[in-house]
């Protein structure tokens, strides 16, 4: 039976989104369970092929992700994929209606990150950041709308902003990373020799307007998304203000991280703003 197929696929996103990200997790853990495990196989694909990139060293990445993206597009036709994680995908981009374009952004900035290490220019970091976090974003709004075109288009600009207030503060979270592990480095003119409290409070600036702009597509989420949304979006406003109030040399130094007893603490505030309606 495909069914128990398909549950078992969805099960495999979940656990991949737990395992890697305890913070996502438990923001989807607040959306509505009709929504969840679409954003669960959303994130399982997204995961994969970031790991692809970032982390199998030893391994031919350019081979594994054009093997992935392949599989991808022979799970498209087939309508299965023996890749659990690619199973789970597709079913949602199909029930979801997630256009083609947004899934080949992603895969091309993924892909980037095999050839390119320095983003010199602002239009290079817009794009790369578009491909790697504003289409995620984009993907999860249609899950979100459930269809609904215009809804959609009313709060796409809003949703862009958000995945690229993530992608930021992840960026500059992992510094140290990415320059010293990965030999990357997103932020044009910014690198560790050169990062000093100038160029992170410029970033920190960039990131809140982001965060500002995002904010006014928060609220006008359906109710099955809105909780979820906004526990991310919490999550993701303290670990700026970590950032923000770490010295510079230290962010360079180190990685930042929101503790789990905070993070606990977080969810009861932002529990709070949405039953009062504040949000």
């Amino acid at each position: 039976m495909k069914s128990l197929f398909d549950s078992v696929s969805i099960k495999c996103s979940k656990l991949v989104t737990q395992h890697y990200s305890t913070s996502f997790s438990l923001a989807v853990k607040m959306l509505s369970p009709s929504i969840r495990d679409a954003i669960y196989s959303i994130y399982g694909f997204v995961r994969f092929a970031d790991e692809i990139v970032d982390s199998f060293h030893d391994y031919e990445k350019e081979y594994l992700i054009d093997d992935f993206e392949k599989e991808y597009y022979k799970a498209i036709q087939l309508g299965i994929s023996l890749n659990p994680i690619l199973n789970s995908f597709q079913h949602t981009v199909k029930q979801y209606n997630i256009t083609d374009d947004l899934v080949q952004a992603f895969l091309k900035s993924m892909k980037l990150d095999l050839i390119k290490s320095t983003y010199n220019t602002q239009t290079e970091y817009e794009d790369y950041i578009y491909g790697s976090a504003d289409v995620v974003g984009l993907m999860c709004l249609k899950v979100f709308v459930k269809g609904n075109n215009q809804k959609y288009e009313q709060l796409k600009y809003e949703a862009m902003r958000l995945g690229s207030a993530f992608q930021k503060v992840n960026f500059l979270r992992d510094l140290k990373d990415d320059n010293l592990v990965l030999n990357r480095n997103y932020f044009p003119g910014v690198d560790l020799k050169s990062f000093d409290e100038n160029a992170k409070t410029a970033i920190i600036k960039e990131i809140e307007e982001d965060f500002r702009i995002a904010y006014q597509g928060i609220v006008k989420l359906p109710m099955e998304a809105k909780f979820g949304v906004y526990t991310a979006y919490i999550y993701y406003k303290k670990l700026l203000q970590k950032l923000k109030n770490t010295p510079y040399y230290e962010i360079g130094n180190s990685r930042i991280r929101v503790s789990n007893y905070t993070k606990a603490g977080l969810l009861a505030q932002s529990f709070v703003t949405y039953k009062l309606k504040l949000v």
